[in-house]
């Protein structure tokens, strides 16, 4: 739970570092280089809790492909809400089913126990 708790919040931070420029008024006339800065200062605070969320994950036993999936799902989750209530985009249905599909990746990543045989 931690490390989808830090995982969610650093996504948070991301979001805001590489999207926010899109419709945010602090963002709003500076130069490409002054708003590169800004979101630079906004990932340091995802970057300060990735680490720790990644490191706890992997003491909890979660495998690299793992953490990298979850991360992702929240990820998507985030970004439709922001997308949502910040750049005032709705989620289209072709949206939906790529998440959908993105949803069964997690299940074959954590949830999958293939079959003992021959190879495997």
């Amino acid at each position: 739970m931690k490390t989808i708790l830090l995982l969610a919040c650093s996504n948070i931070f991301m979001t805001f570092a590489w999207y926010g420029q899109l419709r945010l008024k602090v963002f709003a006339g500076k130069s490409l280089w002054a708003v590169i800065l800004m979101s630079w200062g906004i990932a340091f605070f995802e970057y300060c809790l990735m680490v720790p969320a990644n490191r706890a994950g992997a003491m909890q036993g979660m495998t690299g492909y793992q953490l990298k999936i979850t991360q992702e799902v929240i990820t998507l989750v985030v970004f439709i809400g922001f997308a949502w209530l910040v750049l005032g985009e709705r989620l289209r249905w072709n949206y939906a089913v790529s998440f959908g599909l993105i949803l069964l990746a997690v299940w074959f990543a954590y949830g999958y126990k293939p079959g003992g045989g021959a190879g495997t």
